[in-house]
């Protein structure tokens, strides 16, 4: 039976005060910690969270907005949480019709695990893609990829971010200015002296996540794959969109395993905007 007192707790607003709490909540459900992304999506988002009476944390969720502040063009929501000994009491319904209230008109986008699609779909979410989660250490097979890549400098951020705008379709200026805070890697694809891709490879328990990846093509996605892996001594994990069968191909035929697969939702939109032929990989499945 629903505990009494639950539908009058609050939703309230996380901070990064709350790090640890989500972390426990993430390891409740047997996700691992995270905090090194937890740390990001608080500061880079906006979290929300439900107490439980005298009990600390027992659902939360982090909504990362793109476009003007006052008026979004887009929310990615992710890391939708309810503790265990609370679950399939309504919560996470309750936290995600607040964030759908709180968004208003403001598209929205969220990865879906098999667990939580139902309830996105009964929300008024459409499935609009697959990504595919992929895990292993790389091996570089013996071919060099013949694009040139190199570390990113500060020199290249605007080029990084007119790039990322036409692929994302949305700017995300917020967020690609904190990747050298966040990341281990930023790495840039060159030709003649112009940026035509770049990716990023972050730290995730033990190991490395490679996100975002944006590219020209797919040979450009994979020279950024198997420049950020030659200077990496994790395992790799990444979420890649489906339809770009040929480097799921690829990065199978170096070491890297089928994980899981993820529904990619919308709310308020048919499809996301931008190119998705040259976004190849988020930063997160959480911020989309």
């Amino acid at each position: 039976m629903p505990i009494p007192s639950l539908a009058a707790s609050p939703i309230r607003c996380l901070t990064p005060r709350d790090l640890t709490a989500c972390a426990d909540l993430s390891e409740d459900r047997g996700w691992p910690r995270e905090e090194h992304k937890w740390r990001f999506l608080l500061t880079a988002g906006k979290g929300y969270g439900i107490d439980a009476p005298g009990a600390g944390l027992l659902a939360a969720c982090v909504v990362t907005s793109y476009g003007p502040q006052e008026q979004p063009d887009l929310g990615a929501v992710g890391m939708v949480l309810v503790a265990e000994r609370y679950a399939r009491q309504g919560v996470g319904r309750r936290l995600m019709r607040h964030v759908l209230s709180t968004m208003g008109p403001t598209p929205l986008t969220l990865h879906a695990t098999p667990n939580g699609r139902p309830l996105y779909e009964e929300l008024g979410f459409k499935v609009s893609g697959r990504a595919e989660m992929v895990r292993g250490r790389f091996s570089p097979g013996g071919v060099t990829p013949a694009v040139a890549t190199r570390p990113a400098t500060a020199d290249d951020l605007t080029a990084i971010l007119w790039l990322d705008t036409e692929a994302f379709g949305i700017d995300r200026t917020h967020i690609i200015t904190r990747l050298p805070a966040f990341a281990d890697q930023v790495r840039v694809a060159e030709e003649n002296g112009r940026i035509i891709g770049y990716a990023a490879v972050w730290p995730n328990m033990d190991t490395h996540v490679v996100g975002p990846l944006i590219a020209r093509d797919t040979e450009v996605a994979k020279a950024l794959i198997a420049s950020l892996a030659a200077h990496s001594d994790r395992p790799l994990r990444t979420d890649i969109d489906v339809r770009h069968e040929e480097l799921l191909g690829w990065v199978k035929e170096r070491g890297l395993a089928s994980v899981a697969f993820n529904a990619v939702m919308t709310y308020g939109i048919t499809e996301l905007p931008g190119d998705w032929s040259r976004r190849f990989a988020p930063l997160t499945v959480a911020a989309g």
